[in-house]
């Protein structure tokens, strides 16, 4: 293991101590705090598809704004893994509990979308490059390596930013066009 894969995984290890240390009823209310301001940042009217994400305890919960947009027809993916990636189908019910405890809707030979307005990542972290610090799995990594020309623009979201003054991440790590973190974070390139 390199320097900075070591350095890395010890920013993980802390960013996973601080977000696990968050009280659950204090998680629900920065939650909708973050989802107003999520709101806020997105245009949702004119979205047509967006990639968004079934939420561990970790993570920002976001199946409210799932059925927001499905309610307004905007077609909603949500990652579905296979193998070392996953491909994004479209949330439908009953959602069944997979690998690391993530839901996902029952498996289906769904089409692919073609273009994703935009792609809601949940992040262990970031760094100044504004690249993903993930669980270390490489999910993320493996798709958007793939599909990154069919996806208009990638937000990051984390209830608290965690975030490392000094570069940690590498080429291959997803990068966003911004973060929308608590408690009133906003990192976009050039804020």
């Amino acid at each position: 293991m390199s320097p900075r894969q070591r350095r890395k995984e010890a920013f993980r290890r802390e960013a996973l101590k601080k977000l696990r240390g968050i009280p659950k009823g204090r998680a629900r209310m920065e939650d909708r705090r973050l989802l107003r301001r999520l709101k806020r940042q997105l245009d949702i009217r004119s979205l047509k598809r967006v990639l968004l994400y079934l939420p561990l305890p970790l993570e920002v919960d976001l199946r409210p704004l799932i059925h927001e947009l499905r309610s307004r027809g905007v077609a909603v993916y949500v990652p579905f893994m296979e193998g070392k990636s996953f491909r994004p189908v479209k949330y439908r019910l009953p959602l069944q509990k997979k690998r690391f405890g993530i839901y996902e809707p029952k498996n289906s030979r769904q089409y692919r979308p073609r273009k994703i307005d935009v792609a809601i990542v949940p992040i262990v972290g970031t760094d100044p490059t504004l690249r993903r610090i993930g669980f270390g799995q490489g999910f993320y990594d493996r798709f958007f390596e793939k599909e990154k020309r069919n996806i208009k623009t990638i937000l990051f979201v984390q209830r608290r930013l965690c975030y490392s003054p000094v570069v940690l991440t590498e080429a291959h790590d997803v990068r966003a066009d911004g973060v929308v973190a608590g408690p009133m974070i906003r990192l976009f390139p050039g804020d």
